[in-house]
């Protein structure tokens, strides 16, 4: 089962298991995610769409029976919205978790790879390159979820001897995403080609990631196992500031000339991480992963989607 698969990361990992031959189950509200992601998959007999939320415990009940294996991508995704929205997040991102957990529990589903935050858990850290054994000092709410989670899974594989792999993934990017900072940048660039605004100072820095490298790392993750709860860094080798985005956006889009005007402060919004570059050496030695595409041709990729969607 993939929770939240008709999602942005959801639907290119449940494509990715398709063209591999799983059987698979597709969850998902469609709070957010477009059940147009995945039509291709679901002309697929092995492919099977359920409308329905994480935090329905019944529904849960009546599916499990049928999972050998859990992807769980579904959340509330928006870290600046998750100030606002207290408990509608915590509902669906804790609560929802410890439904899928009690029900893999009783229904003796052995493992689950879960979509983590490596950008949020551990907060504002001074050591950089964060390796997986720094401890969580989230400064989000939506960092809080996440990092609740990961202690309600590690007690869960110890209580339930259930197989955990946390991916604790940096800025993911590419098609067919409709958030994010490309894709802000995009928009206002079509807006207004001479001039654009960057939130804070522009120096904020962060691990991007293309979804393909994403779906990459699941794929090690579940071909892979591991004993108890594990987690991983999964990102870029290399941060990346937000200036340097805006500046591969705009010369993907074949713009110059572009001014930069800037909010001001060193975040930007509440709870914004400054600097978020995480070690992936560990992903490296034992998921046998490693990124591939590079921030510019990431970006040329996903911006040259966008151009094609905006003249449909």
């Amino acid at each position: 089962m993939v929770t939240g698969g008709c999602g942005f990361i959801g639907s290119n990992i449940v494509q990715r298991l398709v063209n591999e031959g799983y059987k698979i189950i597709v969850l998902d509200d469609l709070s957010s995610g477009k059940k147009e992601y995945i039509n291709d998959c679901l002309v697929e007999k092995k492919c099977e769409f359920i409308e329905g939320s994480i935090t329905d415990a019944t529904l849960l009940a009546k599916i499990m029976p049928k999972i050998d294996l859990v992807i769980h991508e579904a959340a509330k995704p928006d870290v600046r919205a998750s100030k606002k929205n207290l408990f509608r997040d915590f509902n669906t991102n804790v609560t929802g978790t410890l439904h899928i957990l009690q029900a893999m529990a009783q229904n003796q589903v052995q493992k689950i790879v879960f979509a983590s935050s490596g950008g949020t858990v551990y907060g504002e850290t001074e050591k950089t390159p964060t390796p997986e054994n720094e401890p969580f000092a989230p400064i989000s709410h939506y960092g809080a979820s996440k990092a609740a989670c990961e202690q309600y899974l590690s007690s869960f594989s110890s209580l339930y001897n259930i197989e955990v792999i946390s991916l604790r993934l940096g800025n993911i990017y590419g098609l067919p995403s409709n958030h994010g900072v490309m894709y802000d940048f995009f928009w206002k660039l079509e807006k207004n080609p001479s001039t654009m605004e960057i939130l804070g100072d522009g120096n904020q820095i962060k691990s991007y990631l293309y979804v393909d490298d994403c779906v990459d790392a699941h794929m090690c993750a579940l071909q892979k196992t591991l004993k108890g709860h594990t987690a991983f860094n999964i990102a870029s080798i290399e941060g990346a500031s937000v200036n340097e985005v805006a500046r591969e956006v705009v010369e993907a889009m074949n713009l110059s000339n572009v001014e930069f005007t800037y909010t001001g402060g060193k975040r930007g919004w509440a709870g914004d991480v400054r600097k978020a570059v995480v070690d992936i050496s560990k992903a490296n030695k034992l998921l046998s992963w490693k990124p591939k595409v590079s921030l510019k041709e990431g970006v040329k990729s996903y911006i040259s989607w966008l151009e094609t969607e905006q003249n449909k």
